[in-house]
């Protein structure tokens, strides 16, 4: 394995993990319009919360997608041609989700409560079937010798991938509620502290299960036991953090922390894959591994220098962003939309 490909192991692991720190709360605050507003003033607060920044933060998944197919072309096409289905219900989610933004807002208030349910339902949709995806990738798929995946049902669907699932939307939903009270002003403000606190309980609950599923389903404490003991460690301590922070009404502590544990289960996850991309589960030899699923050490040359110098650009640009739109979000009926 040479260091070029490690670094984009490294780096297409830093990409999800962008992806669900920042579009995490997207999906939270999108599932909190029918669950955490009452009425269209306050769905229409929480929606604008996140209306300037939400399709960018949809770029860190589709420059992940970019990454693996440029960097591991092996990888990605096991991957996408082995998880389709699972792929294209995550894209249906997305569009819906993408397209229910504009079409809300354009809508009369009698008309709007179906864009609303299409805006919860996608952002229910995605985080959940990519729990389910990555918890079924790590416990390992049929891989022949090609690398070509001959899955059925239940290596889709079975417990641990569906407690993934409900994990990582649960997740997304604790950390949209927190970003939800960082973000504006008024009852819902309020409303988002007291959810917060409810489903936190719930959520150690499944940290207990995940981490005992994850020891008997999959071979990451064989294989990483420290790292993986220390994740697992820093996942549960980063979640006492943001419940202690929620309790305390200390709401930008407690969005960094919810956002920090997302990013600690995608370094869970990545780092017990190591050295593999993808786990068979027809025997170890059909393991594809990093050091032979990249692309040529010259292609990933050319590609390290584009992103060197692109990624300041990016990092600037999406720093700028948060900072212009920063402001509290009140009530519409409220005077002023903003605070």
């Amino acid at each position: 394995m040479s260091g070029l490909q490690l670094l984009w192991f490294i780096l297409i692991a830093v990409l999800f993990s962008g992806f669900f720190f920042l579009e995490g709360f997207d999906f939270g605050v999108g599932m909190s319009v029918q669950t955490l507003a009452h009425g269209e003033g306050e769905k229409d607060q929480i929606v604008s919360t996140i209306g300037p920044l939400w399709d960018g933060n949809e770029v860190w998944l589709l420059t992940a997608g970019g990454a693996m197919f440029a960097s591991f072309p092996y990888w990605y096409a096991s991957l996408f041609s082995g998880y389709y289905l699972i792929l294209f219900i995550i894209l249906f989610g997305l569009i819906i989700r993408g397209v229910s933004f504009e079409f809300r807002h354009r809508m009369p208030t009698e008309r709007k409560n179906l864009w609303n349910w299409t805006l919860a339902i996608g952002s229910f949709i995605v985080p959940f079937f990519f729990g389910i995806l990555f918890i079924s990738l790590i416990q390992g798929m049929p891989i022949d010798e090609n690398g070509n995946m001959t899955a059925h049902f239940t290596d889709y669907i079975n417990l641990f991938s569906l407690v993934g699932g409900v994990a990582l939307t649960l997740l997304c939903y604790l950390h949209g509620l927190n970003y939800i009270a960082l973000k504006t002003l008024g009852p819902v403000r309020e409303r988002a502290r007291n959810y917060a606190q409810l489903f936190y309980g719930v959520l150690y609950v499944g940290l207990v299960v995940f981490a005992i599923l994850l020891f008997f389903k999959t071979d990451f404490f064989d294989r990483h036991l420290l790292s993986t003991l220390l994740l697992l460690v820093g996942i549960v301590a980063l979640t006492v953090v943001a419940n202690i922070a929620v309790v305390k009404k200390r709401e930008l502590l407690a969005f960094l922390a919810s956002g920090l544990t997302m990013v600690a289960l995608v370094v869970l996850l990545f780092s017990g894959l190591f050295p593999r991309v993808l786990i068979s589960s027809l025997g170890s030899q059909y393991d594809l591994l990093i050091a032979n699923a990249s692309s040529s050490p010259y292609t990933l040359k050319i590609m390290t220098i584009v992103a060197c110098t692109l990624l300041p650009f990016v990092l600037a640009y999406t720093g700028w962003a948060y900072y212009v739109f920063r402001k509290r979000i009140k009530h519409p009926h409220s005077v002023g939309a903003q605070g």
